[in-house]
């Protein structure tokens, strides 16, 4: 199964984020109206579900790589003191490998903040204050895509809004880094 998983989840990580942006806005938008969700056409919703689609290879292919790299002797201890190939994966495998499962979505949620082109094709550019994924709204990334398209006269407000915008995100950024090496370095386990 992993043969055949995995090669597929690295080619959906290929895919260019424009791409994704226009599947969110011409597919997921259109299936979510069918099932009943009111959504608009722009939304935070299709475009939430996409972002997370795009970053599941990354997390898939990090997770299992931390799982393969589990010495082979932990595994043996465990079957040969009777365990079954499930309680060896969740009780042995997980476990020694959560750092790098860890690592993986830290990376995955600092890209999910990085997101450029997939919201700002599909969730609007309405800058709305509301907690309700159907409406448009518009990211900090998507904020710095749309107002730096055009000629901004440097020193204006426009120009120093796309910095502290880019300050933020460089600062939320870092501030995962440094949660991430922290919760690694804690669940972290050497083997010799």
């Amino acid at each position: 199964m992993r043969k055949v998983l995995k090669p597929l989840l690295e080619v959906l990580a290929g895919i260019p984020t424009v791409v994704f942006g226009y599947f969110a806005l011409l597919f997921a938008t259109p299936l979510l109206q069918d099932i009943g969700i009111d959504v608009s056409t722009f939304n935070a919703l299709s475009a939430g579900l996409i972002v997370g689609i795009m970053v599941l290879p990354t997390v898939a292919s990090l997770s299992e790589d931390a799982m393969t790299a589990v010495p082979m002797e932990l595994r043996s201890g465990a079957y040969a003191l009777g365990a079954t190939r499930l309680k060896v994966a969740l009780r042995v495998v997980v476990p020694a490998a959560v750092s790098g499962i860890i690592a993986s979505f830290i990376l995955a949620i600092s890209r999910i903040v990085g997101e450029t082109m997939i919201v700002l094709i599909a969730a609007g550019q309405q800058p709305t204050l509301s907690l309700d994924p159907r409406s448009q709204t518009e990211t900090m990334t998507a904020f710095i895509g749309a107002t730096g398209q055009g000629d901004v006269p440097t020193g204006s407000t426009e120009y120093k809004t796309i910095f502290a915008v880019g300050l933020t995100l460089f600062v939320i950024t870092l501030v995962m880094n440094v949660v991430s090496i922290r919760l690694v370095r804690k669940f972290r386990e050497i083997y010799e």
